[in-house]
């Protein structure tokens, strides 16, 4: 029988609220990691993040970061895929936020070696300042004087925190134009709205099949929550929604299994894993 891959979104799917996994799911999870299941994650967040939330559980395989824009090796500190913006597109995404007063965070690097979250001084607002206080040890945030250097180098994301109503407005243009993913949501944790750009082969079905064709898996197992996840619940095999995801998602989904308060995706891995 062939390899399968079993990936799981995280946050709204294998953290908890406290945005961390339980000590429950890092036991059943490392246990099942032991006996050769191969597992992995797709998420929006970074690294540095994900490694952070993931909290002890051995993290042996490539994961998705980012919603796809990069695929990266722990073990090995490699980035085996990424997704840019060319300079056209990036100096146009910004450009629309510009217009909107919207200060981004752009995540990218001057070199490729060198990831940085780049925000420009002086144009902090209240949920870039608190996600700043939150990052305070992140070695990769790189505050900036021009727009000149926030711009510079290779882009492949672009995060914003404003009102809804700010967002709303430069949502409605990016969200249409077909070189882009443009994410419009609030929030898993806060009350902040977030709208996040990348470019559109960045995405999270498009990370699931590299990593299917570069661990030499001929299945793939995933789990999810919300929009996120819709992508990739169409390249995979099996799908699996837990009980808080979105209605929607849930129709689409293989099978409902429990919340991710209650370790839905551990329980249901250690029931159904036969490796």
């Amino acid at each position: 029988m062939g390899k399968t891959l079993y990936i799981s979104d995280l946050d709204g799917t294998l953290l908890t609220k406290e945005e961390r996994v339980s000590a429950y799911s890092r036991e059943k999870l490392n246990a099942l990691i032991d006996r050769g299941m191969i597992l992995s994650f797709a998420t929006a967040r970074s690294a540095l993040s994900a490694k952070i939330a993931l909290g002890g559980v051995k993290i042996i395989s490539p994961v998705v970061l980012y919603n796809g824009g990069l695929i990266f090796d722990y073990g090995t500190g490699e980035t085996l895929r990424s997704v840019l913006f060319t300079d056209e597109e990036k100096y146009y995404v910004y450009s629309v936020l510009k217009r909107f007063g919207i200060p981004p965070f752009i995540f990218g690097a001057r070199c490729r070696e060198r990831e940085r979250v780049a925000y420009q001084i002086g144009q902090e607002n209240f949920g870039i300042k608190r996600y700043l206080y939150r990052r305070r040890d992140d070695a990769r945030i790189d505050p900036v004087a021009t727009e000149e250097e926030l711009l510079d180098g290779y882009i492949f994301y672009f995060k914003c925190i404003c009102p809804r109503e700010q967002l709303e407005k430069a949502w409605d243009i990016l969200k249409y134009d077909d070189r882009f993913i443009c994410i419009f949501h609030q929030e898993k944790y806060q009350n902040d709205f977030w709208m996040e750009i990348s470019p559109r082969e960045a995405t999270k079905a498009n990370g699931v099949k590299f990593l299917k064709s570069y661990l030499g898996c001929e299945k793939v197992i995933c789990f999810g929550d919300t929009s996120n996840d819709s992508d990739m619940f169409d390249v995979c095999d099996e799908k699996y929604a837990v009980m808080n995801a979105d209605s929607w998602l849930m129709e689409k989904a293989t099978g409902v299994i429990g919340y991710c308060e209650e370790d839905g995706v551990a329980k249901w891995l250690e029931e159904h894993y036969s490796g």
